[in-house]
């Protein structure tokens, strides 16, 4: 604590062995952050360019990956930071702002989620009210609210920590989770009890709106042509994949973050490093391998790159 400032200053605790690594570290994760960037970049160029990727499912891929992008930077560069200097610190308000960023598009990228679900329920569920339903004006509805809505809900749970006293001044993690709520003096219950309504409102409701939308998708395309079955296989499996990786990392969060489970040091480095770049990462490959359209456009940027 800076008295002089009034500035609270918190110490990350997270890194194991840090001045052995320190290189390591850096190399591994600016590699990784751009790979992110540029993967994920490159899919949604191809959406923005190509006009018959200008439908409801590409737009709302180009949105999950860009929120990917921007989950990303809010982390990476404080990370790298970290890892070429000497003491690894920041101050509370930069903690709780990292946090509230990272929660928001975590949030957004459970709405995104549903939002596809959706789309893919109306596309193969009702295809001939397709064009009336998923029109251009519904999809801006669903993607300014799986950003705003998400932005609200945390903001009033950033306003109630920047009302709680801080007494412990290190974090056991390397950025600003939900680990922030155990450097408060006194616990608060009321940011407790929101914490779980957040939960159950943007992360659980959206999970199984998620899962009842492709349940019924499942029962409608058995029933239906191979070719139904098919579309079904071919839309579905990528966005399934997609829920059920950045799920395990939400679960991760919740129940060793902050539940404060009693897990190694390194395990916890390892885990933290893997949510942070396997997430990001996954999204693109999935998306640019899986979905026959973007595959055939990254197929043809990658030939014209060659033959340059």
């Amino acid at each position: 604590m800076d008295d002089r400032f009034n500035i609270t200053y918190i110490t990350i605790d997270g890194y194991v062995e840090m001045h052995r690594y320190r290189y390591l570290y850096f190399v591994i994760m600016f590699t990784a952050y751009i790979l992110i960037i540029c993967s994920n970049s490159t899919i949604v160029c191809l959406i923005a360019i190509h006009k018959n990727l200008h439908e409801p499912m590409y737009i709302f891929i180009a949105a999950l990956l860009l929120n990917s992008v921007l989950f990303s930077t809010n982390i990476y560069p404080k990370l790298l930071i970290d890892f070429l200097s000497e003491k690894q610190i920041t101050t509370y308000p930069l903690c709780l702002f990292q946090a509230y960023v990272y929660y928001s598009l975590g949030a957004s990228e459970f709405l995104l989620l549903a939002a596809m679900a959706y789309d893919r329920y109306v596309s193969i569920c009702k295809p001939l009210q397709y064009p009336t339903i998923m029109r251009k004006t519904t999809v801006k509805v669903f993607l300014l609210l799986a950003w705003l809505v998400p932005a609200c809900e945390i903001a009033v749970s950033l306003t109630l920590y920047t009302d709680t006293k801080v007494c412990i001044f290190s974090l056991k993690g390397i950025f600003c989770n939900s680990s922030i709520y155990g450097l408060q003096c006194v616990r608060s219950l009321m940011i407790s009890i929101y914490g779980v309504f957040m939960l159950v409102n943007i992360v659980l409701l959206p999970m199984l709106f998620i899962l009842f939308t492709y349940t019924r998708i499942l029962l409608i395309s058995y029933r239906s042509c191979k070719t139904v079955r098919n579309k079904a296989a071919q839309t579905c499996l990528p966005h399934l994949l997609v829920l059920i990786n950045f799920s395990s990392f939400v679960t991760y969060d919740v129940v060793v973050v902050r539940l404060e489970s009693d897990f190694p040091k390194t395990a916890r480095l390892v885990m933290a490093l893997q949510m942070i770049t396997y997430h990001p990462l996954f999204n693109p490959v999935i998306y640019g391998l899986k979905m026959k359209e973007i595959s055939k456009h990254l197929k043809k940027l990658l030939f014209q790159v060659k033959s340059h």
